[in-house]
């Protein structure tokens, strides 16, 4: 190497390494107190991406666990007001099964209030939780979704699904199916024909029959069979029940005479049963028919539209007096859907008579007496033409709470149905939460490893850097004095 005093290559040399050793401790402080490895992308731009996508989903399962323990929250409170249901529930029950007995002496009318205002309850209390019909009150009646995350880029698998939709997991009275019942008094009768008795043998073997409901103008089949081996008569009578109770009737069969009765209490019907289909034997002869005998029924009456001056039909219940005014030019439907706005808080209604379009049938849950009047009338009622009988003898004063005990039966499986979807959408957003919670630990320490500082590492590094910082400042006065030896040369 020549000696100038041009270029003093040591000194630069020396200044190339003073500045890579800065350069390294301003690096090992940078880490030190900020914690991180990685401060810039310039420190790891691979693990940087990589560090980045890990915090990443560190932050969404973070919120997908509060959205877990929020859902869970939500999921307390309807199962809470499920069991509170539950006991209502039970209280309905003990009502129809103390107005149930044939003994019971007190009135019927006492409980059945009671038993209403549960019901009423029950729909507010589906309301408040969300499960009731209605877009407010069925605001949690849906396929309930919890996101939570975790699911490797696939948003299905990261979505906790409650699925809560539906009339089948709404919990107020209509849904659960005894929004019509009730425990006052209520009759039952026969299909009349010839009586066949249930309460021994075996029924339809490899044959159906049909039954043809008329509730107000809506028709409803239901069709009961027992197979190859046939069923028994109660067996049969439950599958009638599970076809008609939503509908506010029941079937029984009649303790003394093993006939099929059928109960309606204050809801007005008429029934025909069908021709058997098959070679089984018939649990009701084909061509009989029967009206809700807790009612009182008027001979039918082909209508003719009242012409001239209005008809007035005068009800008389218990000595008083309603009356009715069908107005020139009225027509069948009108002058039903008259009597029953009119009459049907008195308990007395009017429909068509089954398989008709032109004969009114009246049925009341009283005995009442009809008489009509109105010049130049020739309406269905006109002259007294409809004959009202008196209720029938065999009106039994149970039926309407026999019926309430099937129907809060169907009703206690039905909530427990909904309250079993509730408690595992509860475990299974908890068994979510504890697994989004095992993700994060994981992901957090796999960024840890890429981005977090090794304070240890770190820690010698700086001293290191120290140190060479030191002697390079040292060495380059050494150089930067090396040329002044030069001189010496020139003496």
């Amino acid at each position: 190497m020549s000696y100038s005093f041009q270029t003093n290559v040591t000194s630069l040399v020396a200044q190339e390494n003073l500045r890579v050793n800065s350069q390294f401790q301003s690096q090992t402080i940078t880490r030190l107190t900020s914690g991180y490895r990685i401060n810039s992308s310039a420190d790891d731009a691979a693990g940087l991406a990589v560090a980045n996508g890990l915090r990443s989903d560190t932050a969404e399962l973070t919120q997908g666990v509060q959205n877990a323990n929020n859902g869970v929250s939500i999921l307390q409170i309807i199962d809470g007001g499920l069991n509170n249901i539950s006991n209502i529930l039970d209280r309905l029950k003990t009502l129809a099964t103390e107005s149930a007995s044939s003994t019971f002496s007190g009135d019927r009318a006492t409980l059945n209030n009671e038993y209403q205002s549960l019901l009423t309850e029950i729909t507010r209390q589906a309301s408040n939780i969300g499960l009731s019909t209605g877009t407010v009150g069925g605001r949690y009646n849906a396929d309930l979704g919890v996101y939570i995350g975790g699911g490797e880029g696939v948003q299905a698998n990261g979505n906790v699904s409650i699925d809560l939709s539906g009339n089948t997991n709404r919990v107020d009275a209509g849904s659960l199916g005894i929004g019509s019942s009730s425990v006052s008094g209520g009759g039952t009768n026969l299909i009349s024909g010839t009586a066949v008795d249930l309460r021994t043998g075996t029924f339809l073997t490899a044959s159906t029959q049909s039954f043809v409901f008329n509730f107000g103008g809506t028709q409803v089949t239901a069709t009961v069979g027992g197979g190859a081996s046939g069923l028994s008569g109660q067996a049969l009578v439950d599958q009638l029940n599970t076809q008609i109770s939503s509908y506010g009737v029941s079937a029984s069969i009649d303790a003394t005479t093993g006939q099929l009765n059928f109960n309606g209490g204050s809801n007005a019907f008429n029934v025909t049963a069908g021709a058997v289909s098959g070679s089984g034997n018939v649990i009701a002869t084909a061509a009989g028919t029967a009206t809700n005998t807790s009612l009182t029924s008027a001979t039918g009456q082909t209508y003719v539209n009242v012409a001239g001056g209005p008809e007035v039909l005068t009800f008389t219940i218990g000595g008083n007096n309603t009356t009715v005014s069908l107005a020139n030019g009225t027509t069948i439907d009108q002058a039903i859907s008259q009597i029953n706005g009119t009459m049907g808080s008195l308990g007395v209604h009017a429909q068509l008579a089954a398989g008709s379009s032109t004969v009114i049938q009246l049925q009341g849950t009283a005995a009442f007496t009809l008489s009509s009047a109105g010049g130049g009338v020739t309406g269905a009622f006109a002259s007294g033409a409809a004959t009202i009988t008196a209720p029938v003898a065999n009106a039994a004063s149970n039926g309407n709470a026999l019926l309430a005990l099937t129907a809060i039966t169907a009703a206690i499986g039905r909530l427990g149905t909904v309250q079993g979807k509730v408690g595992a959408g509860e475990n299974m957003l908890n068994y979510a939460s504890q697994l989004a919670q095992s993700q994060i630990s994981s992901f957090s320490a796999a960024q840890s490893a890429i981005r977090d500082a090794d304070v240890a590492t770190e820690a010698a590094n700086l001293t290191k850097a120290q140190i060479l910082e030191q002697s390079s400042v040292a060495a380059l006065a050494q150089a930067n004095a090396a040329p002044q030896a030069l001189l010496k040369l020139l003496q």
